[in-house]
């Protein structure tokens, strides 16, 4: 008698939260990873640039179900950029903008400063998550 599954999705949520350390980093990087699946699909026979295909044999041919096989899989996963990396790139930026608008140069303090108004405003540059994906056949295995 064939085992039945307890939901409709394949692969199961369960599985695919193991992966991940919360649902909105699933949401994130399930998102990204079928954009470039989506990318690959639509840029076939074009040769743009380099769009890794997907690493899965899927029976689906949605890219968010591949991606999220590609999830459980383990083929694509993800990196956080280093908070005090993050600050210093917004610290920077703020720098940079405030010279471009203020024409003057900002440093130290200042440049802290600037940085805490733009995140305040909303208009910082958000936390993108770096999808990493193995570059190999996927028939191979």
């Amino acid at each position: 008698m064939a085992q039945g599954r307890n939901t409709l999705m394949d692969p199961p949520i369960e599985d695919l939260l193991d992966k991940v350390d919360s649902k909105f980093t699933l949401v994130a990087l399930g998102s990204a990873r079928a954009r470039q699946v989506n990318s690959y699909y639509n840029s076939l026979g074009e040769g743009l640039g380099k769009v890794v295909p997907p690493q899965v044999a899927s029976v689906s041919g949605k890219p968010v179900s591949i991606a999220f096989e590609e999830i459980a899989a383990g083929k694509a996963t993800y990196t956080r950029a280093d908070p005090e990396e993050e600050a210093a790139l917004a610290a920077a930026a703020a720098a940079a903008l405030a010279e471009a608008e203020l024409g003057v140069e900002a440093t130290g303090d200042e440049a802290v400063d600037g940085a805490e108004s733009l995140v305040a405003a909303g208009d910082a540059p958000i936390e993108v998550l770096d999808v990493e994906v193995e570059d190999e056949d996927p028939t191979a295995s």
